[in-house]
């Protein structure tokens, strides 16, 4: 179940936009695109100038060139950052083609057009190197207000001088936080990569202790009743008698490992029911790292399993928006019990009588000496199983003298 979730997980963030990653294919490119094109608002009142009919017909035209040439422009760095961006004399070269034009429009066609510079703050703080950015930043802002001045229009430059600091500014907060992302993103994988070669390490070390002597005594008594089948045939037939008791003990040591390998560890089954309740959008309370000192490998597999089986239900069923897990040692009669507790605020799904998987669990519990309990609460649905956490003390044992 936990591994249908992740899966059904990494599908479904594959076909999200992916941050700081150019676009696979021209649907990702257009959902990038629609991050990008909504801040071009303040091209807005460019536009209305040029349709006001205030300039000559040279002008307006010549307007409309730069402005398709500064949307052209600011688009190309923008979105190429989202992806592979430009060499870095590209990018410089593009800020400063932007940073030409508007002073250049903004002079010669009146204050509608400071609010470029938003854009030139923007692509300062999203594309140029960070330490670039910071002086950058705040030129752009100067270079606003000296042609808001020089174009006798200092009011609109005032009213846009914090906006095209602030906006610079916080890109650079935004490209960061990107970074960070691509980084975590790179040191997840690293990190599942590297436990996948310490699992393999660890698996063909275990096979060559299993297997290396046995396989080193099968090829010797190979040999020796290939050597004595002539002369000997009764004493080649008894080694032939102890490599097929060796090879079936080789063979029972390897399924007892393989399933150690199969069998469910609660550590594991945590960290999988926190991925299956973020992934289903329940609000996940799980503990921290259990404590299994002493506790028998059947009765942590049991345990396990009773977790998986309480978080599917809990994701499948339930409708919950909340689950509390809980993870305790009790002392009882019968000797230490490790209890788990799965506890949601859902209505327990649509059944009046226990499912097979609850019987089912109940049965697995039951082999090693655990019990279930699985009850309605006020508020949502509770299940409760117990697994012996220790050898039990006999009661000759409690009543000795110390």
């Amino acid at each position: 179940m936990t591994e249908d979730l992740r899966s059904e997980e990494e599908a479904r963030a594959d076909r999200l936009v992916r941050i700081g990653q150019p676009p696979r294919n021209r649907s990702e490119a257009m959902r990038k695109l629609v991050w990008v094109v909504p801040w071009l608002v303040f091209l807005s009142a460019p536009v209305h100038d040029l349709t006001s009919g205030h300039h000559t017909t040279l002008a307006t035209a010549a307007g409309w060139v730069g402005w398709t040439a500064f949307v052209a422009a600011y688009l190309a760095v923008v979105f190429r950052t989202m992806g592979r961006p430009y060499a870095g004399w590209t990018v410089a070269a593009l800020v400063a083609l932007l940073g030409t034009l508007a002073v250049t429009l903004s002079l010669t066609l009146g204050g509608s057009w400071i609010g470029l510079f938003v854009y030139v703050s923007v692509s300062c703080g999203v594309a140029l190197p960070l330490r670039a950015a910071y002086w950058t930043i705040p030129l752009t802002t100067a270079a606003m207000m000296l042609t808001g001045w020089h174009a006798h229009d200092l009011d609109d430059a005032w009213g846009m001088f914090l906006v095209v600091l602030l906006v610079g500014y916080s890109m650079t907060g935004v490209r960061q936080l990107v970074r960070t992302t691509v980084e975590l993103r790179k040191a997840r994988a690293t990190v599942a990569q590297l436990a996948a070669n310490e699992e393999r390490l660890r698996l063909a070390r275990d096979l060559h202790d299993l297997l290396g002597h046995s396989l080193s005594l099968i090829t010797l008594k190979s040999e020796l009743a290939g050597r004595m089948l002539p002369d000997h045939p009764d004493k080649a037939a008894q080694q032939v008698a102890d490599i097929e008791q060796v090879s079936r003990q080789a063979l029972v040591d390897v399924r007892e490992a393989v399933t150690g390998y199969r069998r469910p560890r609660l550590p594991g089954e945590l960290a999988g029911a926190q991925v299956a309740l973020t992934a289903a959008g329940v609000t996940a309370d799980l503990p921290a790292e259990p404590d299994l000192t002493d506790v028998p490998e059947d009765s942590e597999s049991a345990l396990a399993w009773a977790l998986r089986e309480a978080i599917t239900n809990v994701v499948r069923h339930s409708g919950a928006q909340r689950c509390v897990v809980e993870l305790v040692r009790r002392q009882t009669l019968d000797g230490p019990m490790l209890e788990l507790s799965v506890e949601d605020n859902g209505s327990g799904g649509s059944g009046k009588s226990p499912g097979n998987g609850l019987t089912g669990l109940t049965e697995r519990l039951a082999k090693v000496g655990g019990s279930l309990e699985a009850t309605r609460v006020k508020h949502g649905f509770r299940l409760v199983a117990r697994v012996p956490a220790g050898v039990p003390v006999s009661s000759a044992d409690v009543g000795s003298p110390a």
